[in-house]
């Protein structure tokens, strides 16, 4: 073989090393990405999700007539989807729920968790009680326990500390929608989620975002404080990939 014919040869074969090398990086990058990468919208686009955001919210006939299991459950189908994919992959022992109403939302977070984690349980914290048809079901008998009381008064704090402390916790907000309510929720609850888990504040839409259907500062705005003086969690914006949810930002996961 002459000399010429030989360089070519190692031309090639350094030219396929360097393909294989950099196609082994790229699918390396791809399993090394985080599972839900959010795209970013353009602003015509954002501009669609956000007409269709308020028509939707404002009908009498959507989230307001949902049902689980003939419960009323006032919810976002696509946060419901959402929220069941974290309870999967972080199977906790306890979901803690502000905010119970008829009891709808509870029965969902219990029938997800019987699947991922049958020893798991919800505790849902409300300050009137409207669970007399949901407490028929064998499943809220079985895994859900109604607390009647405030969210932040401090004896129902420490009650469920006591319950869930050293635990895998999600918790969810849906009472008070007042800025301050939900900061003081946030401050209180918060500790109890180890890292990894998370801190779903609902209805961050409120106060033009992009709804305007509620007096002054709400849920987004206390996310916000929030975010801004506790650095052990941040927003996971991937879990908006679904585009229309009432919980923009609301998604926080502990990270330190």
């Amino acid at each position: 073989m002459s000399d010429r014919a030989r360089k070519v040869i190692n031309a090639i074969n350094a030219i396929a090393v360097i393909f294989l090398l950099t196609l082994v990086g790229c699918v390396h990058s791809e399993h090394t990405l985080p599972p839900f990468q959010k795209k970013r919208l353009s602003a015509s686009e954002q501009d669609v999700v956000d007409k269709f955001h308020k028509l939707w919210q404002k009908n009498d006939n959507t989230w307001r007539d949902n049902t689980w299991f003939g419960i009323r459950t006032l919810q976002n189908p696509m946060d419901i989807w959402i929220t069941q994919e974290i309870i999967v992959e972080t199977k906790p022992d306890f979901v803690v729920e502000t905010g119970t109403f008829h009891g709808g939302s509870a029965l969902v977070w219990a029938t997800i968790l019987q699947q991922v984690n049958p020893n798991g349980r919800v505790i849902t914290v409300d300050i009137e009680d409207h669970t007399q048809e949901v407490k028929k079901l064998p499943l809220w008998k079985e895994k859900v326990d109604f607390i009647l009381g405030s969210s932040v008064a401090p004896e129902v704090v420490e009650a469920i500390r006591k319950r869930v402390e050293g635990k895998k916790v999600i918790i969810i907000f849906d009472s008070d929608h007042h800025k301050d309510h939900v900061l003081k929720e946030l401050f209180a609850y918060s500790p109890f989620v180890q890292v990894g888990g998370y801190v779903i504040v609902q209805d961050t839409n409120l106060n033009g975002h992009p709804v305007v259907t509620y007096s002054g500062p709400g849920p987004m705005e206390a996310v916000e404080e929030f975010l801004a003086r506790d650095k052990r969690f941040e927003p996971d914006q991937g879990r908006e990939r679904l585009l229309f949810t009432f919980c923009s930002r609301g998604f926080l996961k502990r990270v330190n």
